[in-house]
């Protein structure tokens, strides 16, 4: 069993998902602020960390979503269902998020180390994830959002030009820190595990 298939232990992946949770809360929260929302970032590192033995991760996290979405829509004295941002493309979310969820997943499974390989495995997958996602969330909202008076391909390319640049700089500087502080971690890591080991073989 490789590295990158070994499961975290139990401890680690709930604390890793909490952490994961708040910055979503914490960022999320601030739909129409200052603070950029992380929520795409969120699911990809999720989909790295949590893969395989806490799939539960997914759906829990999703969960939450959809709750700091009502509770700041409902903050605003506005109705949820009938809010600007919520319309039957709400649902696709759930593929939209899966898309990252699998691309962080994806680099999981095969990414071995800290090498500059896993750093171009890092980038391709991020970066289609994030496209990935971007089509389908914007794309379904375009096209089923009776906001959008009237649709067409003309339209729609527009619509994804006026937003594609700020997701997807957002989703990618996010996951750029994530992976710093990933890398910091593990170096700091290993050097105290050679450390140990090195005192333990005296």
């Amino acid at each position: 069993m490789t590295a990158a298939s070994t499961p975290l232990p139990k401890d680690l992946r709930l604390g890793l998902f909490l952490l994961l949770a708040l910055v979503m809360l914490a960022t999320r929260s601030h739909h129409f602020g200052a603070l950029p929302d992380a929520s795409w970032a969120v699911f990809f590192a999720a989909g790295f960390y949590l893969r395989g033995s806490a799939r539960w991760a997914y759906p829990a996290l999703m969960a939450l979503a959809v709750v700091v979405d009502w509770a700041v829509i409902s903050s605003q004295g506005l109705d949820f269902w009938g809010h600007y941002c919520v319309s039957p493309a709400y649902a696709f979310l759930v593929a939209s998020y899966a898309a990252l969820w699998f691309g962080g997943s994806w680099l999981r499974a095969h990414h071995r180390g800290l090498h500059l390989r896993d750093l171009g495995l890092l980038a391709a997958s991020a970066v289609a994830a994030a496209v990935a996602c971007f089509v389908i969330s914007n794309g379904t909202f375009y096209w089923l959002s009776p906001n959008v008076p009237s649709p067409s391909f003309g339209g729609w390319v527009k619509n994804v030009g006026d937003w594609f640049v700020t997701f997807m700089t957002t989703t990618l500087a996010y996951i750029g820190i994530g992976a710093g502080l990933h890398v910091a971690t593990a170096t700091v890591a290993k050097s105290f595990g050679g450390a140990a080991a090195a005192r333990a073989a005296r």
